[in-house]
């Protein structure tokens, strides 16, 4: 990843490999939400509520958009 890097080797040697230490974690983290999900997703429940995720605390609600705008191919304009 960072071959011929003094800077970065030297802060491996300090400070242990930072990267590759979360990336573990975050694979190790994700084994573990994929098997505890295992039986939630195997019987074909949802896995949010009806009607969708709650709104965040302190947040107003607003209303569903009623369209979406879509993307132009390439070389098209917009008027």
């Amino acid at each position: 990843m960072f071959q011929d890097s003094p800077i970065y080797d030297r802060l491996i040697a300090e400070r242990g490999d930072i990267p590759l230490q979360v990336r573990r974690e975050a694979e190790r983290v994700s084994r573990e939400v994929e098997f505890a999900m295992q039986p939630l997703l195997q019987s074909g429940q949802s896995l949010l509520p009806p009607g969708g995720p709650p709104p965040a605390p302190g947040r107003p609600t607003q209303p569903a958009p009623t369209w979406q705008r879509s993307a132009l191919p390439p070389g098209q304009q917009q008027r």
